[in-house]
C-alpha cells in the first residue's frame, strides 16, 4: 500500500500537479485516516495539497473516506439535526457560536456542535460551552428536540483529529481543515451550518456541497466560525439536496446600530453574555437573529426534499 503513487501526481508543484479522481482520493485519505502511512508521507500529502488545492471531486473522495470511518450520531426521526462545526475559535471578537446553537435549540431543534482546538491562542466553543455547563460527549447518542450536544472531533474520528494536529507541526492548514466544515456526522438528514474565511473557499465549498447533494447553509462567518458577524449582514447561501439558493446578499458596511458585545473574549465573559441574551436581558444581534430565521425556514424545505422520490 502507501500513498506515494498519489503524491507523484498531486505533488509536482502549482504548475505540474494534476488532480486525482474521487475514488483515488477516497483511497488516499482512507490510508491517512487509518494511520497506514508514514509521517513523512502525511507531511508530503499535506504540503502537496496546500500548494495544489483540492478539487470538488477530491474533497468528495476525502468526505467518502471519512464517512466510512466516522462515529455517526443517530438521525432524528422528525427533522434534520442542525450541525455546527466550530474549529477556528475567537481571537478578536467574542465567540458566539454557542449562542447561535442555543438559540436554535430553544426553537426546539436538535443541535450538534463538533470541533477541536486548532489555534493555540483562541477561545474555543468547548471552553464557552463548559462555562455554560454543557460538556463534551463521550459517546454518540440520539439528540432530542431542543437539545444541544458538543462532540469533540476525536470522538467522531480519531484519525481526523490526528490530521488536524499536523498543523501544529508544519504550521499550515491541510484538507482536514476544510473537510470538518463540510462533513455530516449524522446518520441521516442534517443541516450543516458552515462558513469560510476567504472568497476562494466560498467557491470550493459551494461546489462540494452541490456535488455531495448536501443540505447546508454557507456564509462568511465570524473569524471563520459558523455564526454571523454580529456587526454586519453577510451573504448567506442555502443548499437543499445540493440545489443552491441565495438567501441574502452582502450588505456593505457595518450596522447602523451596533450590538453591545462584551469587551472581553474569555470563556466566562462570553458565557455570561450568552446567558444574558437567552434570558432576554440583552438583544439577540440582528445578523444572528436573521441567521436563525433562515435556518428555521429551511427545515420544511429539507424535509420536503427528503420525501421526494429518487428518479
Amino acid at each position: 500500500m502507501g500513498i506515494g503513487q498519489y503524491i507523484k501526481i498531486i505533488g509536482r508543484g502549482k504548475q505540474g500537479a494534476r488532480s486525482i479522481s474521487r475514488e483515488q482520493a477516497e483511497d488516499l485519505f482512507g490510508q491517512v485516516l487509518d494511520g497506514a502511512v508514514t509521517d513523512l508521507e502525511i507531511g508530503a500529502f499535506c504540503l502537496a495539497m496546500r500548494i495544489k488545492g483540492e478539487t470538488r471531486e477530491e474533497m468528495a473522495g476525502f468526505l467518502d473516506a471519512t464517512a466510512l470511518r466516522m462515529q455517526h450520531f443517530p438521525a432524528h426521526p422528525q427533522q434534520p439535526v442542525i450541525v455546527i462545526p466550530s474549529y477556528n475559535g475567537a481571537r478578536k471578537l467574542p465567540l458566539l457560536t454557542p449562542l447561535l446553537a442555543l438559540l436554535l435549540a430553544r426553537e426546539g431543534l436538535p443541535v450538534l456542535v463538533h470541533g477541536t482546538a486548532t489555534e493555540a491562542r483562541a477561545v474555543n466553543s468547548s471552553d464557552v460551552l463548559s462555562a455554560l455547563d454543557i460538556h463534551a460527549q463521550e459517546a454518540t447518542k440520539k439528540i432530542a428536540n431542543g437539545e444541544l450536544v458538543f462532540a469533540p472531533t476525536a470522538l467522531l474520528c480519531p484519525g481526523l483529529q490526528r490530521l488536524l494536529e499536523v498543523r501544529r507541526v508544519v504550521g499550515l492548514r491541510n484538507p482536514a481543515h476544510s473537510l470538518v466544515k463540510l462533513m455530516n456526522p449524522v446518520a441521516g438528514r442534517s443541516l450543516i451550518v458552515s462558513s469560510y474565511t476567504h472568497p476562494e473557499y466560498a467557491v470550493s465549498m459551494a461546489e462540494t456541497f452541490e456535488l455531495m447533494k448536501s443540505d447546508a447553509l454557507l456564509l462568511r462567518g465570524t473569524e471563520g466560525e459558523s455564526v454571523a458577524d454580529a456587526r454586519r449582514h453577510p451573504r448567506m447561501e442555502a443548499f437543499v439536496a445540493g440545489q443552491r439558493v441565495l438567501l441574502q446578499d452582502t450588505q456593505p458596511g457595518t450596522l447602523v446600530s451596533l450590538p453591545e458585545l462584551p469587551p472581553a473574549i474569555d470563556a466566562a465573559s462570553t458565557a455570561h453574555y450568552t446567558r444574558e441574551v437567552l434570558a432576554g436581558r440583552s438583544p439577540v444581534p440582528a445578523p444572528i437573529a436573521q441567521q436563525v430565521a433562515h435556518i428555521l425556514r429551511l427545515i420544511p424545505q429539507i424535509m420536503n426534499a427528503s420525501l421526494e422520490p429518487v428518479v
